[in-house]
């Protein structure tokens, strides 16, 4: 058992001031401050975290502020565009509804759905204009409170575009001024837009940040940016603080930093930032707060940019390792209003409303990536470059720590690609502890992940799992060094989905030397996917050359070149590259997401591919009948020595022999009813006594601990391809 030191303090006793600057998401926390806390309380460190992403939206949509928003704009007599207008003529039913609906989608005025749904409570704006037949009957007769949350976000969002239009250009429900940061690779955009007078929400934001500055009166404020969509919101906060409390410290880590910053020298970015740490955070930070004490000098700190003499430098003199994964502590979510955050459902796309419907617990089941060799990918970077798993008895120290803490048993593993065999362990672990979770997360499509394993994920919670098919072409695929091929996706994706486990693809287009041809036969692997009903979700996004990626270090090497943009002292992350081999890739930009929205839902699968596209595109020479071929190999898995067994089958209730008692038929107790086996009476007798042993102490058995429960041979090594068969529809697993 993992335990920790929880340095419990009120908001006026903590030394460090955690930020989260808007916007991120509106249902869930981001988990970076949670990891932080975490590992600050293992050092005994008091610290306070805000999410200024939620508590911003919270102070923008609410009845007093919307009436404000409205009686400004009236009185200014805006000119405004036609959806602004639309949503400014019911400004009163605005006004009248935003705390009701603000309420539900914080599931606590669950009877206003009845309202919703009757559409004549609500204002309809210009989004309501994808509201077709199609989309309400997608949510079936049952779904009346999904479908109410559907709408309340379209309806939200109908007000966010007229926030947009009107008071702040700049907004987003999940992204803050992302102009700016995005390929910022001059601080001079940066440098105007603080400079300009605050909107209506830098007011907001402002106001929040001294509200915090001024209860924890903190020593040390650490802010992340995850996204560029975050970047102007940080460096907003930290202008205010240093506007009325300059002697604060203000550092700024996160996803952006880590990824965009790692070459800086515009020395004005110190005019807001003290510090800018990279990569994990941990250990810099320890390393700042012993500077902090007198305890470290300047040039002794771990992966930190500091200026000196108007000349920024970076600090990694310090001989100390980065924290262990075992040792960074349990994500801490306490300070953040876990009961206010806001559950909306953009789309139909099943995964994109896992990913913004319900408050997930974020985890992490190792560092890194094992795989790391993908080239579009950040693999010269620490986040994907050092891998470092945990092990399946601490990862559930922590999941049961953070259920008694939130109270909610939903976890998102956030890594890059979860490991199969931690997958496998952390799985046997929950059912061993009974443990009631759901969970989803990443996945490299592993041939690892055979029909067993899928099953044996399914039963400890496991209801999704997303991964990169990318190009869906086995050229381009060699080529990424994806290691995996488009009918073993399939094959895997066969198995997840046979378990009931939601799969989702990642689709690239747009690879380096990806001809037209290449193109079409991608969308038609996928087409056949859904087809087959072996993948539920995706979505597709266009190549983006990255400059820590093997592709963004050497183009040459993949037959493109870079051509912008130059580099400035600022952002240095997202690269313009040509594709003299490649086609245009934009062109299919459009067709490619549409045939993708009608697939999900079932819709013209049977259209020929240049249906989705105004232009004459090239035949597929994919066979029709590629994917179903690769789907039906038998993918049975032989029993190995190397196997661990599990059953999740339930108690054996009594045995039926045949009259010679060389054949029974066992008959086992689920929670779905009764299920039962034809099986050799030895093989039978063996099963009781395995399934005996296995419910003594709940683990699971090697191979040879389960031959030698065997008292008339070996019955595993002589086990016929029917039997097995038979002993894994009752539910012995092989693993």
């Amino acid at each position: 058992m993992e335990y920790h030191f929880y340095y419990l303090c009120s908001m006026n006793d903590a030394r460090v001031l955690l930020i989260t600057p808007p916007f991120t998401q509106l249902n869930t926390p981001y988990p970076a401050t949670a990891y932080i806390k975490g590992f600050l309380n293992t050092i005994e460190v008091a610290s306070y975290q805000v999410d200024l992403s939620l508590e911003v939206i919270l102070s923008l949509f609410n009845k007093q502020s919307l009436t404000q928003i409205f009686d400004d704009i009236e009185e200014q007599d805006l000119e405004m565009s036609d959806r602004a207008f639309e949503v400014f003529i019911h400004a009163r039913r605005y006004i009248a509804t935003i705390d009701n609906v603000i309420a539900f989608l914080q599931n606590k005025n669950m009877t206003f759905a009845q309202a919703i749904i009757r559409r004549d409570a609500l204002p309809e704006g210009h989004r309501f204009d994808q509201l077709t037949d199609e989309v309400i009957q997608s949510f079936g007769k049952m779904g009346m409170h999904d479908l109410a949350r559907h709408l309340a976000t379209l309806y939200l969002e109908d007000l966010g575009d007229f926030i947009t239009d009107t008071i702040d250009p700049d907004f987003g429900f999940s992204r803050y001024a992302e102009r700016i940061g995005r390929t910022a690779t001059h601080f001079d955009g940066m440098a105007e837009a603080l400079a300009a007078p605050n909107t209506s929400v830098a007011h907001i934001i402002v106001e929040k940040v001294k509200h915090y500055i001024d209860q924890v009166n903190p020593e040390l404020v650490c802010i992340t940016a995850p996204f560029a969509g975050n970047v102007f919101a940080a460096f907003k906060c930290a202008q205010t603080i240093k506007s009325i409390r300059p002697e604060i410290k203000v550092c700024f880590g996160g996803g952006y930093p880590n990824t965009e910053l790692r070459r800086v020298y515009d020395e004005r970015i110190f005019d807001y930032f003290d510090f800018i740490t990279l990569d994990d955070g941990e250990a810099p930070l320890q390393h700042l707060i012993e500077y902090l004490d007198g305890k470290r000098t300047l040039s002794d700190l771990k992966r930190t940019f500091v200026r000196q003499n108007g000349v920024v430098q970076y600090m990694n003199g310090s001989k100390s390792f980065d924290v262990p994964q075992t040792e960074v502590g349990t994500p801490d979510y306490s300070d953040l209003w876990l009961d206010r955050y806001i559950s909306v459902i953009e789309t139909v796309n099943p995964m994109h409303k896992l990913w913004s419907d319900g408050r997930w617990n974020k985890l992490t089941l190792a560092h890194g990536c094992y795989w790391g060799k993908c080239t579009f990918c950040d693999v010269s970077l620490d986040y994907i470059a050092r891998y470092e798993p945990i092990s399946a008895v601490q990862l559930c120290d922590r999941i049961e720590t953070i259920i008694a803490q939130t109270g909610e048993n939903g976890f998102h593993f956030v890594d890059e690609a979860a490991p199969p065999a931690v997958m496998r362990d952390l799985a046997i672990e929950i059912i061993k502890r009974d443990l009631t979770i759901v969970w989803w997360t990443n996945i490299r499509f592993e041939k690892t992940f055979t029909s067993d394993l899928c099953q044996l994920l399914r039963a400890s919670g496991c209801i999704a799992v997303s991964g990169g098919l990318e190009v869906a072409s086995d050229r381009l695929l060699d080529m990424m060094k994806k290691g995996v091929t488009v009918a073993q996706v399939a094959q895997v994706s066969k198995s997840f989905t046979e378990a009931n486990i939601m799969v989702h693809a990642y689709l690239m287009y747009g690879f380096p030397t990806q001809t037209d041809q290449e193109t079409i036969d991608s969308l038609e692997m996928v087409r056949q996917m859904f087809e087959q009903g072996i993948v539920q979700s995706g979505f597709w996004h266009q190549f983006a050359m990255t400059a820590h990626s093997p592709v963004g270090l050497a183009p040459a090497d993949y037959h493109v070149e870079r051509v912008g943009p130059d580099f400035g002292g600022f952002a240095e992350n997202d690269l313009y590259h040509n594709d003299p081999m490649g086609t245009d890739h934009e062109k299919y930009s459009e067709g490619l997401k549409w045939s993708l929205y009608n697939y999900m839902n079932g819709v013209a699968l049977d259209e020929s591919l240049d249906f989705w596209f105004d232009f004459t595109t090239k035949k597929t020479t994919v066979p029709k009948d590629y994917i179903e071929k690769a789907i039906n190999t038998d993918r049975s898995k032989s029993i190995t020595k190397n196997d661990k067994l599990i059953w999740l089958g339930g108690e054996p209730t009594h045995i039926d022999y045949d009259k010679g008692k060389k054949y029974a038929t066992v008959h086992i107790s689920t929670m779905n009813g009764s299920n039962h086996a034809y099986l050799k009476t030895a093989t039978v007798q063996w099963l009781i006594d395995l399934i005996s042993a296995m419910n003594a102490d709940g683990d699971p058995l090697s191979y040879n601990e389960a031959s030698s429960l065997c008292k008339s041979g070996d019955v595993l090594s002589s086990i016929d391809a029917n039997d097995l068969a038979r002993l894994r529809q009752v539910g012995l697993l092989f693993v």
